[in-house]
């Protein structure tokens, strides 16, 4: 099964700032548009760093700073400096965690993992900011309707995979997809609920499917063959 690709879920309008921009000019941005952070760009519009609520945080965090014994740690070393920053260059986190429009969902869904970030810059091969993809984007495939799961499921699994045998049907209920019906051989069974499962919006499978032969079990696979058979084989 094919996933969707990140540029059928990303927001291609984004919202950005130069690397020279100021502080007052980010915080206008963000508090303008409601969202929490944004890339940062440089003169040929490729994406160097984003820019958040935390990082802007830091230069009220420590205005009232005199402690210095912490500052030989080195993330305190690092958050300070941010603090000290009049620019997004000198505010961002840098590199950004990016991604390309062709990448699926859900390799977006484990670099956010991996990284922690609530969003990512979509960039294409020249590093040029093309879109944003949100965690919302992402959570967005489970409100998918039943009817369209329900569609590529019958469509691509039953339909391309088992070849439509008869009487197999396809049922979908929030998201939670049921095969029935009778296959020939157990391995065809285990093919199709894993595909299923592989469909973007797919909460759970339940397999309901009857097989009439296992051809997965060893006996089986030695008949497939052509090992003789016998009672010590």
């Amino acid at each position: 099964m094919t996933h969707r690709t990140v540029k059928e879920v990303m927001t291609a309008n984004v919202h950005s700032v130069h690397v020279g921009s100021s502080v007052k000019s980010i915080a206008e941005r963000l508090d303008g548009t409601g969202i929490t952070a944004v890339p940062v760009l440089d003169d040929e519009t490729n994406v160097v760093g984003v820019v958040s609520e935390t990082d802007l945080l830091h230069k009220i965090t420590y205005q009232d700073d005199t402690d210095e014994w912490p500052r030989f740690l080195r993330r305190h070393r690092t958050d300070r400096a941010k603090a000290e920053g009049l620019l997004a260059g000198d505010l961002m986190t840098s590199p950004a965690v990016t991604i390309g429009p062709d990448n699926s969902v859900v390799e977006a869904a484990q670099r956010m993992e991996k990284y922690k970030v609530k969003r990512m810059p979509v960039v294409n091969d020249t590093g040029e900011l093309v879109g944003i993809v949100s965690r919302g984007d992402l959570i967005r495939l489970f409100v998918r309707s039943d009817a369209a799961i329900q569609e590529e499921v019958a469509h691509e699994v039953v339909g391309r995979v088992l070849l439509s045998p008869p009487g197999v049907t396809v049922v979908v209920a929030d998201g939670i997809v049921t095969l029935a019906g009778p296959v020939q051989r157990r391995s065809a069974a285990e093919i199709a609920l894993e595909l299923s499962r592989r469909v973007d919006g797919v909460v759970d499978v339940v397999n309901a499917l009857a097989y009439a032969e296992d051809d997965t079990s060893y006996r089986a696979m030695r008949a497939q063959i052509g090992y003789p058979s016998g009672p010590f084989l």
